[in-house]
């Protein structure tokens, strides 16, 4: 056993056991090769649980949104699309508070998240009817309140678009300006690859990505996999407040309007197949399923999340990271914490799936690529420099942040600091440069930063890769 990987487990199993995770796979391939394999855990709790297997079944969530680019990049290979196309060209029905703006949206803005849409709760909706059988809170360990009973059920994408049209809110700023991690706009780039493809989103990346990579154990739905795959059962967990335990959950949630926005099931084995895409330029094997130009598109760090990331197409990208560029993304909803990453100049890929949400699996991708290059798990893979905030200019940020999609975020001064509330807890606000900070999350420190009006006012947060909007006392504000 190589030194690292003992390093590692020792890591993964601590941190693993604090957050009472069910069963997690682990995978690393070096040039193409698996390198490293585990499982931690089983896939149930059973008496008869079996073993974790890098062919084991999990849902990966959003990881599904770079799919859904891998599939737009072949359309405009194809001829078919161009990513700076205007997106009522393929949806003319599109319809938002603002024309001039909606009018001047492109499928490239759709892919980065900086379309201008606020977080909205069209995706709560659309799993509606598969939440059906779920107990009364279905919020699982997001942070978002979702009222379920409320929610307009979304059965197509026909009826997600004319739900989309008739919503009040504020577009955060002309296409382009603004990035805000958005469902909406993922659930819109599979109606383009319908409209354009003729055939259904599901279909065209069944056919186009997973047949031609040999993803043999991946599909949207369970009935879609061979009879003999092994699929992990979900768990989800309590509140913080009710203690976080972790407990069964077996139904999966499913939104057939909203499909390409984060829900593919696939395994440790699929994914690092699918990962080679970003370590060799488009290859899987001898299938080459992109060109050169398309991977560099895709991996081009197109909006900034941090001082040490920003947004492609589908994936998120940090310089200088674990001696090369990390290519990464996650993905959540209930029973499911995924993640995928690859760093081609060290010709690294890996894949990190769990059967239980609010799972730190950033956390366990970082400790995996530390030890593996010869660090300790727990290095920081960003060095956030302190900044020095004169305590009077606390108030500024003092408040409540929330949105229509069900974050509820307050900041408060609390023994002459700035702390931060949200998911049950209360955790400090370290200041790291002008309106930016980070707070721990686990083991990695997760940036946010904070937005100014036209006045200087603070008037929303980044948090969670979205935009929350500041509450004003006293007044109304669309959220």
């Amino acid at each position: 056993m190589a030194v690292w990987v003992e390093s590692f487990e020792e890591y993964a199993q601590n941190l693993l056991s604090k957050a009472k995770i069910t069963g997690a796979a682990v995978g690393l391939a070096e040039q193409g090769q698996l390198e490293y394999f585990h499982g931690f855990g089983l896939a149930d709790d059973t008496a008869d649980a079996q073993e974790l297997t890098a062919d084991t079944v999990f849902g990966i969530g959003s990881v599904t949104k770079s799919f859904t680019c891998v599939a737009i990049m072949q359309l405009q290979e194809a001829g078919k699309l161009n990513v700076h196309d205007p997106v009522r060209t393929y949806i003319p029905e599109l319809r938002t508070p603002n024309e001039a703006f909606t009018r001047e949206m492109t499928i490239h803005h759709l892919m980065t998240h900086t379309a201008g849409f606020p977080p909205l709760d069209t995706l709560v909706g659309a799993m509606k009817n598969s939440m059906a059988e779920e107990a009364a809170d279905r919020s699982f360990s997001s942070g978002l309140q979702w009222d379920v009973e409320k929610a307009e059920a979304i059965e197509t994408k026909e009826e997600m678009l004319a739900y989309l049209a008739k919503l009040d809110y504020e577009l955060l700023g002309a296409p382009g300006e603004q990035f805000s991690y958005s469902n909406d706009s993922y659930a819109l780039l599979g109606v383009i690859i319908e409209r354009v493809s003729g055939s259904t989103y599901e279909q065209f990346v069944h056919e186009n990505i997973l047949a031609p990579a040999g993803m043999t154990h991946s599909a949207f739905l369970i009935e879609e996999l061979p009879a003999d795959a092994q699929v992990a059962t979900l768990f989800t967990r309590k509140s913080p407040e009710d203690g976080g335990d972790v407990y069964r959950s077996p139904s999966w949630w499913d939104a057939p309007a909203m499909r390409s926005a984060g829900f593919l099931k696939s395994t440790i084995r699929d994914l690092l197949r699918y990962t080679e895409l970003f370590r060799t330029g488009g290859l899987v094997g001898d299938k080459r399923l992109l060109s050169e130009a398309s991977v560099k598109a895709m991996t081009t760090p197109h909006a900034p999340l941090s001082p040490f990331q920003g947004y492609g197409y589908g994936l998120m990208i940090g310089t200088d990271c674990h001696g090369g560029t990390l290519v990464e993304h996650g993905g959540a909803i209930k029973g499911v914490s995924a993640q995928i990453f690859a760093i081609p100049e060290r010709n690294l890929t890996g894949a990190i799936l769990m059967n239980v949400d609010g799972a730190p699996v950033t956390d366990l991708m970082h400790g995996l690529l530390n030890a593996n290059n010869g660090k300790l798990a727990a290095t920081p893979p960003f060095p956030y420099a302190d900044y020095e905030l004169p305590p009077e200019r606390f108030a500024a940020y003092a408040g409540e942040y929330r949105s229509s999609e069900g974050a509820n975020v307050t900041v408060a001064i609390e023994e002459n600091a700035l702390v931060l509330k949200a998911m049950g807890a209360t955790v400090p606000l370290r200041p790291v440069g002008e309106d930016g900070f980070v707070w721990k999350r686990g083991e990695t420190d997760s940036y946010i930063h904070f937005y100014r009006d036209e006045a200087g006012a603070i008037s929303r947060m980044g948090f969670g890769f979205r935009q929350l909007p500041k509450i004003l006392v006293g007044t109304e504000q669309k959220v």
